[in-house]
């Protein structure tokens, strides 16, 4: 197992996607976003609901997730946002090589 981590969260709308992407690759907090469109169906205060929104899958550390959640939260719409984090088991070296590259060192904040 790796120390990297997926974290996804998603809003409804492209610009927020995007700019939520721009604020953690410029702090460092992620070295990829990838955004792409979905639908969701989900339950919401009783009802299902459905709606069209973009993923964010944002590709970072597990010594940054306490501060890229935090990134997140702030800048987030939604009253309660998914922010989900999973390990990456494995991956090949040179990506794995340049991920750790592009993102913050923690030692030195």
């Amino acid at each position: 197992m790796t120390k990297f981590i997926q974290v996804v969260t998603t809003v409804d709308k492209k610009d927020m996607a995007e700019k939520i992407a721009l604020h953690v690759l410029e702090q460092k907090l992620a070295a990829c976003v990838q955004i792409s469109n979905c639908t969701s169906l989900f339950r919401w205060q009783g009802k299902v609901e459905n709606a069209s929104e973009y993923i964010c899958n944002m590709k970072s550390s597990e010594e940054l997730y306490p501060l890229l959640e935090k990134a997140i939260h702030k800048m987030h719409p939604y009253d309660v946002p998914e922010i989900l984090a999973t390990p990456v088991l494995n991956g090949s070296e040179s990506y794995l090589l340049w991920l750790d590259a592009e993102l913050q060192n923690i030692t030195s904040v």
